[in-house]
């Protein structure tokens, strides 16, 4: 175990860890807000799939020597509104088509790499390496952050709506389409920025475990909402903290209290409901 005293100077904390924490923080509250809404809409692989079609797109950006981010991120929401059409417009299932587009696009990446001999460099977005933000990529991470949020909120009851039934919704007159493109490209955008943290491997679990861990204590959408949000944060802040303490990854780590969170709130569930039954 690492001596947190020897490691957490002034100096590392105001270069290396203060920016990881604002990075992580901000990107950790669009993933479980968004979350909810795709846990409930059953379409959480959608993360999976927009995580790897990113991965490829950073391989090939670094192989032609291009800006990864700036790239990458209109390629993500152009592949989530591709998929959002496929899902709904073809004979292919939503997640057929998800597999099929996420799994060439990480090959023609794995292909870019490997022919340009980059593959260790582009081996943190496959593994998340929050530690290594430079302070443009934590300062474009937050901006971002920023407006997924403000949108989200803005959007909350049109959301809200969607999430819970499209039916109801189209009949009100609300443009379904519109607002499930919107969440789709919501989470291509939060998929890109989490990828530094967690990598292209571990940055869907972020959005699907503080929602499933929140439906375990709530049962109402606000409440599952700021539940998530809890647990997204919480966790991301002890993963961070014992990945320095124990040396592990820190997306890894994350996971993992996730999961330990999760588990506890899932035995707590079961007793309340024993407990409950006359």
């Amino acid at each position: 175990m690492t001596d947190l005293s020897l490691i957490l100077t002034p100096d590392y904390i105001s270069v290396i860890l203060l920016p990881a924490l604002i990075a992580g923080i901000a990107v950790s509250l669009c993933a479980s807000l968004l979350g909810v809404s795709l846990v409930l809409k059953r379409c959480s692989m959608i993360g999976d799939g927009l995580s790897h079609v990113g991965y490829g797109t950073l391989c090939i950006a670094v192989a032609l020597g291009w800006a990864p981010m700036k790239v990458t991120i209109p390629v993500v929401i152009a592949a989530a509104y591709i998929l959002l059409r496929l899902s709904e417009n073809s004979r292919i299932g939503g997640d057929t088509a998800i597999a099929l587009f996420s799994t060439s696009a990480l090959a023609l990446g794995i292909l870019a790499s490997s022919k340009a001999n980059l593959t260790t460099d582009v081996s943190h977005y496959m593994f998340g390496s929050i530690l290594a933000m430079s302070r443009g990529d934590v300062i474009f991470s937050v901006i971002l952050s920023i407006c997924v949020l403000f949108v989200y909120l803005l959007f909350y009851d049109k959301i809200f709506a969607v999430t819970f039934d499209e039916n109801f919704a189209r009949a009100t007159g609300l443009n379904v389409r519109f607002y499930n493109l919107l969440i789709a490209v919501l989470t291509a955008v939060t998929v890109v920025l989490g990828m530094m943290m967690m990598g292209a491997l571990l940055i869907s679990s972020l959005m699907i475990f503080p929602a499933v861990t929140a439906m375990r204590i709530n049962k109402h959408f606000r409440g599952v909402v700021l539940t998530a949000v809890i647990i997204s944060v919480g966790c991301f802040l002890a993963g961070l903290f014992l990945s320095l303490w124990i040396d592990t990854a820190v997306g890894a780590s994350v996971i993992l209290m996730n999961l330990l969170v999760f588990t506890v709130a899932s035995v707590c569930s079961g007793i309340r409901k024993k407990a409950a039954k006359p």
